[in-house]
This record gives structure tokens, C-alpha cells and sequence, in this order.
């Protein structure tokens, strides 16, 4: 027998709907997105950043293992809360704090599998795609995303583990049933990863400003790192919005295997394509070899 939901949950998912859903259209669950414990990459959100992103995961969608084709939509946040465990602490030391969100999906012959499998506690655990303005190191206090540091993810420093700190959010992309998520607490009742670029909001800098860099002799080799991991996520980024028919793992590939010079050669490309987009196109532009320099 399916579940009668209530009128207030049902209200706040048609806000999402263009013709009013019914308890028996719908499948509502809930869900951990994400939490201030430090997780399997060494990374963890601050409070403040869970309680805005809180706000920004309304209404995204949920799909699988990030990756964007429309197809792969199958459900949608329409509510959401923070709420804190008082009687936990995190490794860190603060009381445990977590988002636990509301999704649905309409009841299809389609997703009836899928149903089942949430139900069973097969389709569990969920990753989270969003960016952040700033990461600090939880030993020094550096923005890693300005300024890199001496200390490192995961090695000890006196009796603390070296993390960094997610904070500042500036948007929430999509979240994702995965195997095995970057944290560990998320799934059906994070990943963010800067390696993983899970649309991490990198720090903005023009290639020709890269190119400057690169010339500076007192620029040291770690400095250069952080300004070639930058270029490749920005890079996934751009190439996501052209084509977001690509899986991130195909994109994260194609970056990893470019050299720094590469890298700047192929932004400058794709920069070209972003600002098409904003342009309005006439059947003049539409032509069958446009943006062929773009295509993965």
C-alpha cells in the first residue's frame, strides 16, 4: 500500500511541479547530503557553509554518479534542514551537524526497481556536487584556494589530522546515488572533492595571467601545481557547460592527461565557446561545423 503523505510535504513538492501531485503519484524519501565530519578525502564543511547550502540544495535534482545527462534524472530535493546531534562529536570536536533533505519521485512502472531498491537499503548512499569559495587548512588557517601551505590533507600535526575546512558556498549543483561516497555519514535515511573536481568553484584567473605565472622565476613548483589543478578544474567546468552530455569522469581524464601549456591553449578555446552562448544565435550561425574545435 503506498504511503499517505502529508499535506504540508505534498504542498512543498508541488512547488517544483507543473500540475498538482497527489500522495499516490508520489515516492517521497529522506536524505544525509552531506556533514561536518571530516570525510574520506580529508575535507570537511564548517557549519556556517552546511546551513547555506541547506538553502541552495532546494529543488536540485538527484541522479547517478554525477553524471549529467538528463536521463539519468531521477528525483528532486523540496525541502531541507540542519540539524545537530548534541549528544556526538565530530572527530574535530563539534557537535555533530548534518543536512538531511526531502526528495520525491513520481511513482513510474520505470523507477518501481528503484523504489525498491531505496526501500531495501540497496540504493543508499548519496555525494553531493556544489562549490566553495574558500578552503582552509584546518592547522594554519590558509585559504588554499589564494595561497597553498606546507602542511598536508591527512598527516598528523601534533595530536590533530591536517584537513581542510569547506567554507563560504557559492552554489549546489546536483547530488548523486554513488557506491561509496566521500562522506562517510551521507545517504538515504559529499563528495567534494577539489582532486575529483566535483564542479569545485575554482579560483578564476585568465590563461594569459597563467602564462605570467609560469615566467615568474621565485614562482615555486608548488605554487605551480595549484595554479595547474586550478586551470584544470576550470577547464571541466567550462567544458561541462558546453557539453553536458560528457560524464565528469571523461572530462577529469581529458584534463589529467594535458600539459600546463595545453591546458592553456585549449581554455582559451573553450572561453571563446562560453561567450557564444551568451550571444543570441540567428540560422546564419547555425552552421553544421560550429563549435567543432569544442567537441570530447
Amino acid at each position: 500500500m503506498d504511503e499517505t503523505y502529508t499535506q504540508e510535504k505534498l504542498d512543498k513538492l508541488n512547488h517544483f511541479t507543473r500540475h498538482k501531485l497527489k500522495s499516490e503519484d508520489v515516492y517521497i524519501f529522506s536524505v544525509i547530503l552531506c556533514d561536518n565530519e571530516i570525510d574520506r578525502d580529508n575535507e570537511r564543511f564548517s557549519v556556517k557553509a552546511l546551513n547555506s547550502l541547506a538553502k541552495m540544495f532546494v529543488g536540485k535534482t538527484g541522479i547517478f554518479d554525477h553524471n549529467p545527462k538528463g536521463e539519468n534524472q531521477t528525483a528532486r530535493i523540496f525541502d531541507t534542514k540542519l540539524e545537530t546531534d548534541l549528544n556526538r562529536k565530530t572527530s574535530s570536536g563539534e557537535p555533530y551537524t548534518f543536512i538531511k533533505a526531502e526528495a520525491y519521485m513520481v511513482r513510474t512502472t520505470k523507477n518501481a526497481d528503484l523504489i525498491k531498491e531505496i526501500d531495501a537499503g540497496i540504493k543508499k548512499e548519496v555525494s553531493v556536487s556544489c562549490s566553495v569559495s574558500k578552503q582552509i587548512c584546518s592547522v594554519c588557517g590558509t585559504d588554499t584556494k589564494i595561497k597553498s601551505c606546507s602542511h598536508k590533507k591527512g598527516k598528523m600535526y601534533g595530536d590533530k589530522k591536517c584537513h581542510i575546512i569547506l567554507d563560504e558556498p557559492t552554489d549546489a549543483y546536483e547530488w548523486s546515488f554513488v557506491a561509496v561516497p566521500a562522506q562517510v555519514n551521507a545517504g538515504v535515511t559529499k563528495h567534494f572533492s577539489g582532486r575529483n573536481y566535483s564542479f569545485d568553484d575554482t579560483i578564476t584567473i585568465k590563461s594569459s595571467e597563467y602564462r605570467a605565472l609560469k615566467e615568474k622565476a621565485q614562482q615555486t613548483d608548488e605554487n605551480l601545481q595549484l595554479i595547474t589543478d586550478n586551470l584544470k578544474r576550470d577547464i571541466i567546468k567550462m567544458s561541462f557547460t558546453l557539453h553536458p552530455e560528457t560524464s565528469l569522469k571523461t572530462l577529469t581524464r581529458i584534463a589529467e592527461g594535458m600539459t600546463l601549456k595545453e591546458l592553456i591553449s585549449f581554455k582559451d578555446e573553450l572561453s571563446k565557446g562560453i561567450k557564444s552562448l551568451s550571444k543570441p544565435q540567428t540560422l546564419k550561425d547555425l552552421k553544421p561545423d560550429n563549435n567543432k574545435q569544442f567537441k570530447l
